[in-house]
């Protein structure tokens, strides 16, 4: 499965949703600053661990809860 990272000016979002483009990301988040991707789950994972530490809970559940649930679209979570 392949996912996005989907950066906008309030948060973080990871969705395995297929986009044909980045414009239609944008067209879809108002506040759309950039994204990442599509990748492949182990690929996102990989990234997220090496920019982000501060995910909670780790990189790897938060991917794997992605792919594992209905809904195609997850916000990351951060150490407050």
């Amino acid at each position: 499965m392949l996912v996005h990272i989907i950066y906008t000016e309030a948060a973080v979002f990871l969705s395995k949703k297929g986009y044909p483009s980045w414009r239609d990301i944008q067209g879809e988040f108002p506040d759309y600053k950039a994204s990442l991707g599509p990748w492949k789950a182990d690929a996102v994972t990989e990234y997220l661990q090496g920019d982000y530490s501060d995910l909670v809970p780790p990189a790897a559940t938060q991917v794997a809860e992605l792919l594992r649930a209905d809904a195609v679209l997850r916000q990351l979570t951060f150490l407050a």
